[in-house]
């Protein structure tokens, strides 16, 4: 990022990237665990922050040292508004993570039908593997995840 892009951020986000130790004139910098800025704001949930890193055209891509995008923690933290931004920007839905999970496979996991539902508008790939030869449907915590995934599948199968 260059000191021009630097002069768009607001005030307040200059400050929010001090405060959490990231340098508001490299925008893609790599904190903690190699997390990015647009990492940690959307972890925390702070749309307006989120917004404006896309905005000045931060890498909505990067990943941190598990090989997880910002949309994996938009997902953990249930943070629609996120997935839907970040979804807009042309963040990969289909990252596959250090053991070849994705966003689709933990969301499967962990029973978060809501965010299921609002990744499957989107058309991931539901036919991708983790490290151990599973797809998402593998991971289906409960009946209505299953359900969901088998419908998803058939859909696109048609």
């Amino acid at each position: 990022m260059n000191s021009e892009t630097q002069q768009h951020l607001t005030v307040k986000t200059r400050e929010w990237l001090i405060k959490q130790g990231y340098n508001p004139q490299d925008l893609n910098q790599h904190g903690e665990n190699g997390d990015t800025a647009l990492m940690k704001a959307t972890k925390a949930g702070i749309m307006p922050i989120v917004q404006e890193l896309i905005d000045v055209g931060v890498d909505v891509n990067a990943k941190n040292n598990d090989s997880n995008n910002a949309l994996w923690f938009a997902c953990f933290g249930n943070h629609y508004n996120l997935i839907n931004l970040l979804l807009s920007a042309q963040i990969d839905i289909n990252n596959q993570n250090d053991n070849g999970a994705t966003v689709l496979m933990y969301a499967a996991s962990a029973g978060k039908v809501d965010v299921l539902q609002l990744l499957l508008k989107h058309h991931p790939n539901l036919d991708l593997k983790n490290l151990d030869d599973f797809k998402a449907i593998d991971f289906a915590s409960n009946i209505e995840v299953l359900r969901i995934l088998k419908n998803a599948t058939k859909a696109s199968n048609r």
